[in-house]
């Protein structure tokens, strides 16, 4: 197999970093995307990869982004929407929008846009790390940025259904130009991820029993890798959701189209791009 350009945000940490190395050893090129300069650098060294800064929390590192990788990849194969985050109390960014809105579906949204013709003209592949936390969502379009009833679990599950919504409305919209486009479910994973939240979050993250119960970023990063390496149509069905290799129940809001669409829309308007395929 002629080898791919994979593009994975979060890669610098956890299961971003995880699949990064299994997908450079099955022979396919990583752009490594994070946040932090020293994690970044620490993971694609040794994969003699190249690697890229942004901070979600700044959609104008979002556009720098998206130039860095259109002068770099003549093609992207795969683009992994990874990076994210769940947070403790509400916290507004400079964009003027929820920080965990904006970290785990906003600034993802608008990369891929940005990407949209590169990532048509690969036939390329939109993996898109989602989670079960998508259940617990009470999602409002007219108050994504969660200014009212604010709770770390809620803007997270919030965030993690709007990643659903977005790939199965990526795939409505785009399917047709040659994009396929798939999210999962990584299992609650045993990283620093959980560390940043409230104090559940913290309390489960940082337990002396995590280990025990929580997945390792290896495991999950086999899981993004499996997605990133699957033929769409045959090894994973475009536009859909799963969880451990396999398709996974929805939430009857994941599974509303109408929902998607205004989603869909409501944040091409927040972003300044065009709403329609």
């Amino acid at each position: 197999m002629t080898a791919r350009t994979i593009v994975i945000t979060g890669g610098s940490d956890g299961i971003g970093a995880a699949a990064a190395h299994q997908l450079v050893g099955s022979g396919d090129e990583v752009i490594v995307v994070g946040r932090n300069e020293q994690k970044t650098r620490a993971v694609a060294g040794p994969l003699m990869a190249d690697w890229f800064l942004v901070d979600y929390s700044d959609l104008a590192q979002v556009h720098r982004l998206a130039d860095q990788l259109l002068e770099r990849c003549p093609r992207i194969d795969v683009l992994a929407n990874n990076a994210g985050g769940v947070f403790g109390d509400r916290k507004v960014t400079g964009d003027g929008h929820e920080l965990t809105f904006q970290v785990n579906h906003l600034a993802p949204f608008l990369l891929t846009h940005l990407l949209l013709d590169r990532l048509a003209e690969s036939s390329a592949s939109v993996v898109q790390t989602a989670s079960l936390a998508h259940w617990g969502a009470r999602l409002d379009l007219d108050d994504l940025d969660v200014a009212h009833g604010y709770s770390p679990s809620r803007a997270y599950g919030n965030a993690k259904l709007e990643n659903i919504l977005f790939t199965t409305e990526l795939q409505r919209r785009y399917g047709d130009r040659g994009i396929s486009a798939v999210a999962f479910h990584p299992g609650a994973v045993s990283t620093s991820f959980g560390t940043r939240g409230g104090p559940i979050q913290k309390a489960m993250f940082s337990s002396p029993l995590a280990a025990l119960v929580l997945r390792s970023p290896q495991a999950a990063g086999a899981d993004l890798a499996w997605h990133a390496h699957g033929r769409p149509g045959v090894d994973w069905e475009r536009g859909g959701y799963y969880a451990k290799r396999r398709p996974a129940r929805l939430s009857s809001a994941a599974k509303d189209p109408q929902l998607a669409v205004g989603l869909w829309e409501r944040s091409a308007a927040m972003v300044g791009v065009g709403a329609s395929a």
